[in-house]
């Protein structure tokens, strides 16, 4: 027999943190690795978008490192220690700044700021961009409120929000579609 994807326990507005605790669903903690979520489902569509392998390849393991992200959001910090939650490595974040390098050194450097657009899949991209400086803010806002979040989840996210930047730029690179740049309008 299969259980049922409603449980009914949230109608009130309560939900529970991995360990138990219950809190409103418009806790902060609530709110960021919601956030998380809903990058990881714009990368899903960056991935859907690009025919790159190497880049999808990339994004897939991004992917799995956002559920480590999300789980760590998602935890009672004081009963974390008591279950077996995967952790973030710093080799994560290795990984990004070198695949920030390798797709730079096709790229031509940025003599302008850029616009997204160009192609939906620049674009999408450029959205996870900003979906992930928005879970980097409600990150740095849980430790300015004393909620416990590991510095090694602030720092994967803020070299995440750069990776997807570059690979806005790569994506175009790969395509053949010329940057927007933005020209301001001076009067």
């Amino acid at each position: 027999m299969s259980s049922k994807i409603y449980t009914k326990t949230g109608d009130l507005g309560k939900t529970s943190l991995i360990g138990g605790t219950k809190v409103p669903k418009s806790h902060l903690r609530i709110e960021t690795y919601g956030t998380v979520d809903e990058l990881n489902s714009y990368i899903g569509l960056t991935i859907d978008m690009i025919a790159d392998i190497p880049s999808k390849t990339i994004l897939k393991e991004i992917q799995d490192r956002l559920f480590t992200v999300g789980s760590s959001l998602a935890c009672d910090p004081d009963k974390e220690p008591l279950m077996k939650i995967p952790d973030l490595k710093e080799s994560d974040i290795v990984l990004l700044e070198s695949e920030i390098d390798r797709m730079e050194e096709v790229l031509p450097p940025m003599k302008h700021f850029i616009l997204p657009g160009g192609h939906v899949a620049i674009s999408s991209t450029h959205v996870a961009r900003c979906i992930c400086r928005r879970a980097e803010r409600l990150c740095v806002n849980m430790q300015q409120h004393d909620l416990f979040v590991d510095p090694l989840v602030i720092k994967f996210i803020n070299r995440l929000s750069d990776y997807l930047f570059v690979l806005s730029r790569y994506i175009g690179h790969l395509l053949n579609v010329e940057e927007v740049v933005w020209k301001p309008r001076i009067n």
